[in-house]
């Protein structure tokens, strides 16, 4: 048994180095940007991370696990959903994620199955043992998805009041929306590059001869963010009742600024809730033994052998 967890670390680590070392230093991307760079310039947004660059060998084995494995067309279509919201696009991204859970699961459930013994004794746990590693291993890499979400919904969020500012000046200073939209989508990409790519793919679909209205639209249920969604709301109404998108910017990036300032102002209302549990449970005892320490042990020392003596 000894043997054989030394051979699967064995084969792991040397899956990592070589994963690493291809990424790393084999990748030729890496060697023309060592060269001087590549002649491309850039003109327009990738419209998925894994498209801008080379997959690697392990998502290529990923993705032909995953196409060897049915899916069901509406568990399908709400994964590629949550994919999008994630920022993955490629026409792999479904695949590789499929392959990822089908490998995990069969990995944790074959590693319960070998050091199941070694890890308990009693047979109840041997039999539930392997039934949660395999739970695990398939419904892991959804609560992973689902972080990533949540994480790029708050990088989305975070970003968005510079965004709003940059598009009222830009549509004071006498762009018309569409114009205004590729200003800021360009412009933000180094500090928030989240939402600059949403924008430039805005620009994309509009660009490509869709209504400004549908792009919009898109792009709320793209992100499914619902700060974005109201922002996407004013602007669909403003283009469509014809009032000034400046005004309704600036009122909207106001009350945006309210809304975050209230949201802060009730965080910082629950903290005090919050921490009754750690004071309680961590900090209270602690308190207590430092406090009542040096008593218990002088009443344990003498009155505990003097009660003793008086009984006697």
């Amino acid at each position: 048994m000894a043997i054989l967890l030394a051979l699967l670390t064995f084969v792991l680590l040397l899956a990592a180095i070589t994963y690493f070392g291809y990424r790393r230093y084999a990748r030729p991307s890496r060697m023309y940007e060592q060269l001087g760079g590549t002649a491309a310039t850039y003109a327009l947004p990738t419209l998925d991370k894994a498209d801008a660059q080379d997959p690697g060998i392990m998502v290529w084995a990923f993705e032909q696990v995953g196409e060897m494995i049915p899916v069901n067309p509406d568990s399908a279509s709400m994964i590629r959903g949550d994919l999008i919201a994630a920022g993955y696009r490629s026409g792999i991204a479904l695949a590789v994620y499929v392959g990822i859970r089908t490998v995990a699961c069969g990995l944790l459930l074959f590693l319960a199955l070998v050091f199941r013994h070694n890890i308990t004794s009693n047979p109840i746990l041997a039999i539930v043992l392997p039934i949660a590693a395999a739970l695990l291993g398939y419904f892991g890499p959804s609560f992973y998805l689902d972080h990533l979400v949540s994480a790029r919904h708050d990088r989305i969020r975070e970003g968005l009041p510079d965004a709003l500012d940059l598009l009222v000046v830009s549509v004071e200073a006498g762009l018309g929306l569409d114009q205004a939209l590729f200003y800021v989508g360009r412009e933000l990409a180094p500090s928030h590059p989240d939402i600059s790519e949403e924008l430039q793919l805005v620009n994309l679909e509009i660009r490509a001869g869709k209504r400004r209205s549908d792009a919009l639209h898109n792009l709320a249920e793209r992100t499914r963010e619902p700060e974005l969604k109201k922002l996407v709301a004013t602007l669909v109404q403003t283009d469509r009742f014809g009032t000034s998108i400046a005004e309704s910017l600036r009122t909207h990036s106001d009350f945006m600024r309210t809304r975050r300032r209230q949201d802060a102002e009730e965080r910082a209302g629950k903290v005090g809730v919050k921490l009754v549990f750690p004071i309680f449970f961590l900090i209270l005892p602690s308190m207590v033994v430092v406090a009542a320490g040096p008593g218990l042990l002088q009443v344990f020392k003498y009155l505990f052998p003097m009660m003793k003596n008086s009984q006697m």
